[in-house]
This record gives C-alpha cells, sequence and structure tokens, in this order.
C-alpha cells in the first residue's frame, strides 16, 4: 500500500491546471460575455459612490469585461492581469500575465484595484488581500465580487446524487465558496480601512441544464480542486445529474448566481475614523432627551447576572 502523498492545507486548487484551463478558453469566453458583462457592471457601479478620481487601475481577472468599462471612465491607464497570458493579452488593458497569490507590482502602483469573478480560485485569500493592499495608493480603493456560498447548489445536490448512487460516495466536483460573514473580517485583517461587504444576485436561467455546462467550460470554470476524484468519471454521471435537473419545466433551468462584493480603502489620514471609546463629552440620554434608568429600575425584571 503507498503512502497518500502530504498535502499543504492552505492549498485548495490546483493553480498550474487553472492556468492551463484559462489559456483554453480565452478563445471561448466571448460566449459567456453577457454573464461577465453584468457582474462587471454591477460591481462598477460602486464607483458612482465616490467622488474619488481615479487614473492607473488594475483589473485582475477581468476576461474582457472590465478593463473596458474602467477606461469608458476615462480612467487613463488601465492594467489587465491574468494567471493565463491569452487571457491577460485579450483582457483589453495592458496585459500582464501574473499570479494574484503573488502580485507582481510594487507598493502604492494602483490607486484602484477590480477583481471581478477571479478571487476564488485563489488558495490563499487573506495573503492575496494583504498584496493588493500594498499594491494600492493610500487612499485607493479595492473592489471585488466573488460567487458566494450557494453558488451552483442545484448541479452541486444533482451530481452528489448521481455519484453516490453510482459510487457510493461523492468527491468534490464543484469549488467551495465563501461566505458574506468571513468577507468583512478578511479585510480589516488585510489591513483595509472602511471595509464593507454586501451581497447581490444575478438571476441566471438556461434552456438546458448541458447549456450551463458549456458556458461553465468556456469561462474556464471547470473543477480545479485539488481532492478532486481523479479517476475517469462513470459514464453514467454526467446523463444521470443532468436527469436530476431536468426537472425545469419550459422556463428552463433556474440558477441564480450570489455575488459577494467586498470595498475597502487603502488607509489614508483624511478618511473618517471611529470615535475613542470612552471619548464622548455628552451621555447618551441627554442627547436623545430621555430620562436614564439605573440597572434594572422600572423594568419589573432582576438585574442581569442576577436571580430571580
Amino acid at each position: 500500500m503507498r503512502p497518500m502523498p502530504r498535502t499543504d492545507p492552505m492549498r485548495i486548487f490546483d493553480r498550474r491546471l487553472l492556468r492551463l484551463r484559462r489559456d483554453r478558453a480565452a478563445a471561448t469566453v466571448g460566449r459567456v460575455a453577457p454573464v461577465l458583462d453584468a457582474a462587471a457592471a454591477l460591481l462598477l457601479d460602486r464607483l458612482d459612490d465616490t467622488t474619488r478620481r481615479f487614473s492607473r487601475a488594475l483589473d485582475i481577472g477581468g476576461r474582457g469585461a472590465v478593463a473596458p468599462l474602467l477606461r469608458a471612465r476615462g480612467i487613463p491607464l488601465v492594467v489587465s492581469m491574468d494567471l493565463s497570458p491569452r487571457m491577460a493579452a485579450r483582457a483589453g488593458g495592458l496585459a500582464v500575465a501574473g499570479d494574484e497569490e503573488w502580485l507582481p507590482f510594487a507598493p502604492e502602483s494602483f490607486d484602484l484595484v477590480v477583481a471581478s469573478l477571479s478571487l476564488h480560485w485563489v488558495n490563499d485569500l487573506p495573503g492575496a488581500l494583504v498584496q493588493i493592499r500594498r499594491c494600492l495608493r493610500p487612499d485607493g480603493l479595492f473592489l471585488a465580487s466573488l460567487p458566494g456560498f450557494g453558488a451552483l447548489q442545484p448541479l452541486r445536490e444533482a451530481l452528489a446524487a448521481a455519484e453516490s448512487t453510482l459510487r457510493g460516495g461523492v468527491s468534490p466536483r464543484i469549488s467551495p465558496f465563501p461566505e458574506l460573514a468571513d468577507l468583512a473580517g478578511l479585510l480589516q485583517r488585510a489591513g483595509f480601512a472602511l471595509p464593507v461587504a454586501d451581497r447581490e444576485v444575478l438571476p441566471l436561467r438556461y434552456r438546458t441544464p448541458m447549456a450551463l455546462l458549456r458556458d461553465l467550460q468556456a469561462a474556464g470554470e471547470g473543477n480545479a480542486v485539488l481532492a478532486r476524484d481523479p479517476r475517469i468519471p462513470p459514464r453514467a454521471l454526467l446523463p444521470m445529474a443532468l436527469g436530476h435537473l431536468e426537472g425545469a419545466g419550459e422556463e428552463g433551468l433556474a440558477m441564480p448566481l450570489p455575488l459577494l462584493v467586498m470595498t475597502g480603502w487603502a488607509p489614508h489620514e483624511s478618511q473618517s475614523r471611529p470615535a475613542r471609546p470612552g471619548s464622548a463629552d455628552r451621555r447618551l440620554a441627554e442627547a436623545l432627551g430621555t430620562v436614564e434608568r439605573g440597572a434594572g429600575e422600572g423594568t419589573g425584571r432582576p438585574r442581569s447576572g442576577g436571580s430571580a
């Protein structure tokens, strides 16, 4: 019996396989342009909430959807970086082949960084966020969207049910996705000021389950989980899984895409800061024009920590 290979717990994805798939997808990604464009437009709408003007922007993994929108907003320099050299070349900005886990830029190189539907393939997301913050100038803005928990859930469940029937077990065939509650804390840990994380939904619908699989392949979103089963899938796996999804009805297969949106600023002295605890010079009751009561007074309940 051969020993199992040792794996790094920080490595979830096969980045080499991901690069090869994105190289191939550079020729087909135009098929999913409507989805990528909609996600990019939704993310860049956040720029309307600030009067800040940007001059040097970095587009990470935008696949041709982000760079044109940034240039349309009057940003004179847009750099498009992708793990795949071919995808970077077609992205629409000044092309750079680079790894999100090892950003090839000097500190304070940009005043805007945008990552639309790309950071979900990063093994060390906290480390990537630290690097992004370092390459931002003070008061620079970071915008990112990632597929959130629940993305592709019907497909995940259909594949799991089919594989369980055929093999008596389940292997990971769809990437794990983050939860909203984690993201604001990650931004704060990475050193961003004014971190915000919120959720949007793209209401996608496909005529057939096979159309969904073709779109995932065209976008370079195939399974790149290191723990995937290396064996050839059973011949009946895909037909059985798609059979679980066929009951979509005449309106097609609903596959809403939850998007987790992150917003954060590189720290700058001009930004507002929360007041220091204990620094208030007025009581809250005075500000609200109410009478301050003592603990438990007039409530009819025992004080906290007391016994009834």
